[in-house]
């Protein structure tokens, strides 16, 4: 009897023992569930801002400084050495051919003569007037200086490693300080065929396309000279491409389920002007890129746009 009762508890025992174990897994299994969804990362959302892609034109430019001069240019010489007399014109006067400008004295001693005058050899302007009376010239001597302001251009020295770039009729959009925010057009009119030795630069003259009274001789022109213009090319902010490991590439906006996501487009860029980027190939215009925020993004990272910049005009903005 006592053996028979001790055996009956052997068999109670061993089954509850048998039915604990999967209650702790479960328990241990429901505790581990836990722990991993309280250790789980939220999901990471970056801020940035985007542009479009524009298709449109592209110009590349050099930048040089210029003067303005009469493109007709010429001295007043007088026929005899001698001593200045009297000068009959200022600066600014308007002269025709042959009209006296001053006289000169070509007297020795023992000798007099009648006043030699100094004529102009063309109409115009009077430029400078180089004597005042009482001066002494030789046939050498400039007495003043003839221009006619009608014909004015612009001349500038280009250094040599930019010759290649320059040719004739080529475009140029210049701007003086005395009309800040105006811009005057103009076109490339004549180019030395040497350099200057000493220098090492080549001298270029440029036309204005539309004659303007403001413009005046001896200005100072800042000139922006195109050399190379694009058409019909995808362009964006250079601040969008990305470069890493050797690869370049532009972060672009997708929808994903309701979720805003970047995909990187490798791309292969062309003609850098400025802060803008041709791209050859590898984005579309109107796509939306990322041109600030970029710096950790990844292929699917979620974003949230938190401006949008107006896309890069279509033509060009001198």
């Amino acid at each position: 009897m006592h053996s028979k009762l001790v055996q009956k508890i052997g068999i109670v025992a061993a089954g509850l023992m048998l039915c604990g174990l999967p209650f702790i897994s479960c328990s241990r299994g429901g505790a581990s569930g836990n722990a991993d969804a309280q250790e789980q990362e939220p999901q990471i959302i970056y801020a940035v801002a985007t542009t479009t892609a524009t298709k449109g034109e592209l110009n590349d430019y050099l930048e040089f400084g210029g003067d303005v001069a009469a493109k007709t240019s010429i001295d007043a010489l007088p026929d005899a050495t001698g001593r200045i007399m009297e000068v009959r014109v200022r600066v600014g006067d308007t002269v025709v051919k042959d009209q006296v400008l001053a006289l000169v004295d070509a007297s020795r001693p023992g000798m007099n003569y009648e006043p030699s005058p100094v004529k102009a050899p063309i109409s115009g302007t009077v430029t400078a007037v180089n004597v005042v009376p009482g001066s002494m010239v030789s046939q050498q001597s400039s007495v003043a200086k003839i221009g006619k302001m009608e014909t004015l251009e612009i001349t500038m020295n280009v250094p040599e490693r930019y010759v290649s770039k320059i040719k004739l009729g080529q475009m140029a959009y210049l701007r003086f300080d005395a009309y800040p925010g105006d811009v005057f057009p103009a076109k490339i009119t004549e180019v030395s065929p040497v350099l200057d030795q000493s220098a090492r630069t080549m001298s270029v003259k440029l036309s204005l396309i539309e004659k303007d009274d403001r413009i005046k001789a001896g200005m100072f022109a800042r000139v922006k000279l195109i050399t190379d213009t694009k058409s019909n090319t995808v362009k964006i902010p250079d601040s969008a491409v990305v470069s890493r490991f050797g690869e370049t590439f532009v972060f672009v906006v997708e929808d994903n389920a309701g979720k805003t996501i970047v995909k990187r487009h490798p791309v292969k860029v062309g003609l850098k002007v400025d802060d803008k980027v041709e791209i050859l190939s590898g984005l579309q215009p109107g796509d939306e890129i990322i041109i600030r925020g970029q710096t950790l993004l990844e292929d699917g990272s979620v974003v949230n746009i938190v401006s949008r910049t107006a896309p890069l005009p279509e033509m060009e903005t001198i």
